[in-house]
């Protein structure tokens, strides 16, 4: 790794940390960059999830009160869920072989791409839905369908996992919850769990590219905690909108190359 190519993949991190703390979508810079500095795509995608996870799992003492209120028989059950599939998604992912995952790449961003495009219009239809106080209560047949859902969820977010946060958002939707800051907590510690345990699979497979992550790392927590501020003056549209056009981008060079 050249000292062009850290400052890139640092950058590259700021940027992806910053979008993820505003309005989500930093894979879409930090994998597609790590691509281009020469890393195989599967030890790409290892090392993308490893860089941005810690700004994932910062973000669930934001969510703290809303946590405190979660059903404790549904939270276990989803984060039990979202632990197993966030490892068979990831085992998954490094017994594919890389001419078989360059295949899949421009269909995974387009399937990610079309998530984040339309993430606003699932959100404003479960924001109309009048928030409830009540504890959230589940027949256990709901809860084996919707523990089922969520096992596929994890099993796509441990393999690739673009646009997770909206598969997730919407299936807590069906399941019966209302309260979209309770669901946005519960979709936060369910994502940090399936990354997590994803991150120690890739760690593990020695499919991390240690120079690379170490240094995106330091440039998604600076991103995070310094990029955000600057982004939050800019309309919201604006930051999507850029995300979406990088997405789009991406997914077109991957189709054509």
């Amino acid at each position: 790794m050249t000292f062009l190519s850290a400052l890139i993949l640092f950058f590259a991190a700021m940027l992806g940390g910053a979008l993820n703390s505003v309005a989500g979508g930093g894979s879409f810079i930090t994998f597609p960059t790590l691509i281009f500095s020469g890393v195989p795509p599967i030890q790409a995608n290892a090392t993308s999830t490893v860089a941005l996870w810690p700004g994932s799992l910062a973000s669930v003492g934001a969510y703290r009160k809303e946590i405190a209120k979660q059903n404790r028989v549904l939270m276990m059950v989803l984060v039990g869920t979202s632990l197993i599939g966030g490892i068979l998604g990831a085992v998954l992912l490094l017994r594919t072989s890389q001419s078989t995952f360059v295949r899949l790449i421009p269909y995974l961003l387009l399937l990610a791409t079309v998530l984040f495009a339309f993430s606003p219009f699932i959100t404003a239809r479960l924001r109309k839905r009048e928030p409830t106080t009540k504890e959230t209560r589940i027949s256990w047949s709901r809860l084996a369908g919707i523990s089922l859902l969520q096992l596929i969820i994890a099993i796509y977010g441990g393999y690739f996992g673009g646009g997770i946060g909206i598969m997730m958002l919407a299936s807590l939707g069906i399941m019966g919850m209302e309260n979209i800051h309770e669901m946005n907590g519960l979709k936060t510690v369910l994502q940090s769990c399936i990354n997590g345990v994803a991150v120690i699979t890739f760690i593990i497979a020695g499919a991390v590219f240690w120079p690379e992550a170490l240094v995106m790392i330091v440039g998604a927590i600076v991103g995070g905690f310094s990029g955000a501020s600057l982004a939050r003056r800019l309309d919201q549209r604006i930051v999507r909108g850029f995300v979406i056009l990088v997405g789009t981008v991406m997914t077109i060079y991957f189709f054509v190359k």
